[in-house]
């Protein structure tokens, strides 16, 4: 396996932007391949982006989610984007360059540059969805023209996988979410942040649950989004889960938490669904 962390190297300073701590990167699953008995396998990608609230990441939406992809055939990294007090754009800037990065090993890693799917949990479903919606938008669009050399439609990914996503800045928002995304330029930016109004045809087709009871990231969030992508005709599967609280990842035992919550046998059959549907749809 190709398992090794990679720097996303972007000079803030020269964009104007003031970036504090740590550099982001990425972290490698990738399956090796026996190039002597074995043909290309051309696997799909998924660039997996943990929640937290944008102040933390959460382990648990990372390496395990990549590891039970990676057994269904999938090759995967695990994005380690900026945190607060860092803010908008600066992790969709960091997601764009990791998937330029895997299209340029594309070959080497054995990849379908054509299925490189996006993935992310609770906030990291914003950075996903913020991809997704915004590639095309000026807020990514000079970034990828003028630092990537690339055209927006080079970086937006081919699909979408979103759990339990914050999507709204408004009414049903999780408002620190939010926040950390924003921070002082909250009241210039909390509008443009609803996604659901950044949906367009254009938008990759979406791969998408949550639970009913999820009283951290309402439910409402996910509903505005297939909502906007119904409108525009952009295909989509959407799972709602009748019980489970936020957070759940595979909701397996390896994922759960000291409260025992988190362990829920509902919610463990979404990454079949979710393969399911990229071998028919993506």
């Amino acid at each position: 396996m190709i398992h090794k962390k990679i720097t996303i190297e972007i000079d803030y300073e020269a964009l104007g932007i003031e970036h504090k701590g740590p550099e982001a990167f990425f972290v490698t699953y990738i399956r090796d391949r026996f190039e002597d008995m074995q043909n290309p396998f051309h696997r799909p990608f998924v660039l997996i982006a943990p929640g937290g609230g944008f102040d933390h990441l959460s382990p648990r939406e990372g390496e395990p989610v990549a590891l039970e992809l990676l057994k269904r055939g999938f090759n995967c990294a695990v994005l380690h984007y900026s945190l607060a007090p860092n803010t908008f754009p600066c992790a969709l800037y960091e997601a764009a360059w990791a998937i330029d990065y895997v299209k340029d090993h594309a070959a080497e890693w054995d990849v379908n540059p054509h299925r490189v799917i996006m993935a992310g949990f609770s906030a990291g479903g914003h950075v996903a969805a913020g991809l997704a919606t915004l590639y095309n938008e000026p807020e990514l669009a000079a970034f990828e023209k003028n630092v990537l050399d690339r055209s927006p439609e080079d970086i937006v990914p081919d699909g979408l996988l979103l759990g339990y996503p914050v999507i709204l800045s408004g009414k049903h928002a999780h408002e620190g979410s939010i926040k950390n995304l924003c921070g002082d330029r909250l009241e210039e930016l909390k509008d443009s942040m609803s996604l659901e109004k950044r949906v367009d045809k254009s938008t990759p087709k979406t791969f998408i649950w949550h639970t009913f009871e999820d009283n951290s990231v309402p439910l409402e969030n996910s509903l505005a989004f297939v909502s906007s992508l119904r409108k525009h005709e952009v295909p989509f599967e959407y799972h709602v889960f009748p019980q489970g609280c936020h957070g759940l990842s595979l909701g397996t035992a390896d994922t759960d938490l000291k409260d025992g919550r988190h362990n829920n046998p509902q919610v463990t059959v979404w990454p079949e669904l979710f393969e399911n549907w990229v071998k028919n749809n993506i």
